[in-house]
């Protein structure tokens, strides 16, 4: 048996951009990325602070120390520069690893720089 849980976590990422045109997926800059754990084309559900939208689509990695959070292809639609995000990744563990399993969560300010950061997840690249 395998537990689904909360591996990582960027809170209040402010959306840089958006793009239509592009083939979809979120845009996160790659340091932010990196610091909880979250892989290029990860699996990720992002709920929009603002407008309560929630949705799935993947990972890929913008320049490092950009801070760039950009909506692509559909997801471009649910959100717009501004509003604030909650990016989020799980994992399945088995119970002993869940027992240790602590996400790793960064929290945010209006720049995209990092105001707390807590946790590790197991799964750090």
């Amino acid at each position: 048996m395998t537990i689904c849980l909360l591996k990582s976590k960027i809170h209040r990422a402010a959306v840089t951009g958006a793009s239509v045109d592009y083939e979809g997926s979120l845009t996160i800059a790659r340091d932010l990325a990196e610091r909880v754990g979250l892989r290029a084309y990860e699996k990720i559900l992002v709920g929009n602070l603002e407008n309560g939208e929630r949705f799935e689509t993947y990972c890929i990695y913008g320049a490092t120390g950009s801070g760039v959070i950009e909506l692509n292809g559909a997801t471009a639609h649910l959100g717009k520069i501004g509003d604030r995000l909650t990016i989020m990744s799980y994992g399945n563990y088995s119970p002993v690893e869940a027992d240790d399993a602590k996400p790793a969560v960064i929290l945010l300010d209006e720049t995209n720089a990092v105001v707390r950061e807590s946790g590790t997840a197991l799964l750090k690249i």
